[in-house]
């Protein structure tokens, strides 16, 4: 999976990209970062940093150089099967999940509750049926498990259960991350395989604005590059809050937090798989909580996206974090925008691009269902407009002008049918008559059917019963099997 190429969209000026350069250089060399940890300080001033009287990481300028210029660019997130693999570059875009939302909307009941770990499952191997979704990203916390370790282990399992597409999971203590990588060892059948072909990410925010190291997730990072797992370097600012009020402001903060921990990274092994991961939200000032679905949020996600390229690095962004509750006309406008700037900006990786409602606090199922269908409709909208003798079609034009007077019937016409156009799974085109007929559903009432249709029939059985069997030996693994296999 190569990706459709976008970055046409471009909210910022090309002569604002070295000014906002410049000043991401600059916060990381003259304001530095607080609260480093030792294994980074080290790493860091080793290399040419330095640390003040006042406890702040500097960043040297050469260090910044070398790093920017040694980062590995051009590679691939795997799928547990190739047909699934991302080839990352400038502006190749893949769309997914993600999150960590502590509530889903039941399908029973229509009421939000706890998420569980049989939810994330749900939702990977939901995901897994949906061609639009390019890949997992953890979308949930499962709060059935007892304790932090359970939940590192059994979120990676569940994904990596759940769908054959690359997953996005999380550690939330170093200690954990040796095990997660030797389950992805396992179904890989040797470290060397998995290092060749990495089918599971960890999302890690090294930097908690502002302008500050955290220093467990630095830790968690470490573990990361040691077992050669790829590794995004997130960090979330909020416009107005943790970041300035500004969208240029907060740009340039949250790629010098981001490159912070980057750069650590690529010091501990340069040739370790990391995914610049901006994250710019937006603060409704009004009551101080984050939104999702805003405009500001939208541009400014963008123009970090447009930034990334600038720097040629692979990245990723939020987009589809909508305000709303559940799958209704504001969901929809809210994501379309955001994830149609983002893909037009050309990012790598979108996150949270489906499934997510309540500004990622819950998940709704049946949203997945509904935005693989818009995302089918964003991605086409990346491609050019095909102009040759035969797509100008003049003489289709003069045979049909002087004939049958429509082009329905044409061997062409047939042809292109399939291949040149995107119809959506559940999106309705039918005639009014025909919709009255079938109950005059609107499309959330039909996601919620072609939901349940989904969960009763998809169960991904790409781990061996054996394999499978393997890992619950040597994991505490809390999903049933009954959970896995339909009733």
């Amino acid at each position: 999976m190569s990706g459709a190429v976008g970055g046409r969209y471009r909210p910022l000026n090309a002569d604002d990209l070295p000014v906002i350069d410049r000043a991401v250089r600059s916060i990381l060399s003259d304001v530095g970062i607080a609260e480093a940890a030792e294994i980074v300080i080290d790493h860091v001033t080793r290399a040419g940093g330095r640390l003040d009287a006042d406890g702040r990481l500097h960043f040297s300028a050469e260090l910044i150089d070398q790093a920017l210029n040694g980062l590995p660019r051009d590679f691939a997130l795997c799928g547990q099967h190739p047909d699934y693999d991302m080839q990352l570059g400038v502006a190749r875009v893949h769309a997914g999940s993600g999150g960590a939302a502590p509530l889903i909307l039941d399908l029973d009941s229509g009421r939000y509750r706890e998420s569980t770990l049989r939810d994330l499952y749900d939702a990977a191997r939901l995901v897994d049926s949906l061609d639009n979704i390019h890949f997992f990203s953890r979308s949930m916390v499962a709060r059935d498990m007892p304790d932090n370790r359970s939940l590192d282990i059994n979120t990676a399992y569940a994904c990596l259960a759940g769908t054959r597409k690359h997953v996005f999971a999380a550690a939330t203590d170093a200690a954990h991350v040796e095990e997660i990588a030797t389950m992805c060892y396992a179904i890989a059948g040797s470290r060397e395989a998995f290092l060749a072909r990495p089918f599971l990410s960890l999302n890690c925010n090294m930097s908690v604005p502002p302008l500050r190291f955290d220093a467990e997730s630095c830790n968690v990072a470490a573990e990361a590059v040691r077992c050669g797992i790829p590794l995004h370097c997130n960090t979330f600012g909020q416009m107005g809050a943790s970041s300035p009020v500004t969208m240029a402001g907060t740009i340039a903060q949250t790629f010098a937090e981001t490159l912070a921990g980057m750069i650590f990274a690529w010091l501990l092994d340069p040739g370790a798989k990391l995914i610049l991961g901006t994250r710019p939200m937006l603060t409704d000032l009004r009551t101080g909580a984050m939104s999702g679905g805003s405009a500001e949020g939208a541009i400014a996600t963008a123009a970090s996206v447009q930034l990334a390229n600038y720097y040629r690095l692979p990245n990723s962004v939020i987009a589809g974090a909508t305000d709303s509750k559940i799958a209704d006309a504001q969901s929809g406008y809210e994501k379309s925008l955001s994830v149609t700037l983002a893909a037009q900006a050309g990012c790598n990786l979108i996150t949270q691009a489906s499934g997510m409602q309540a500004s990622l606090m819950g998940c709704a199922l049946e949203s997945y269902v509904i935005d693989n269908d818009m995302l089918g409709i964003i991605m086409k909208s990346l491609a050019m407009i095909e102009v040759s003798e035969e797509t100008l079609a003049l003489k289709a034009i003069d045979e049909v002008a002087h004939g049958e007077g429509h082009f329905l019937g044409r061997v062409e016409t047939l042809e292109r049918m399939q291949s040149d156009f995107v119809y959506p799974e559940i999106g309705d085109r039918r005639s009014i008559d025909d919709w009255e007929a079938d109950g005059a559903r609107d499309i959330r009432s039909v996601a919620l059917e072609r939901t349940r249709q989904i969960l009763q029939k998809h169960y991904p059985q790409h781990l061996s019963a054996e394999l499978d069997r393997a890992l619950r030996e040597s994991f505490d693994i809390r999903l049933p099997r009954s959970a896995m296999v339909a009733s």
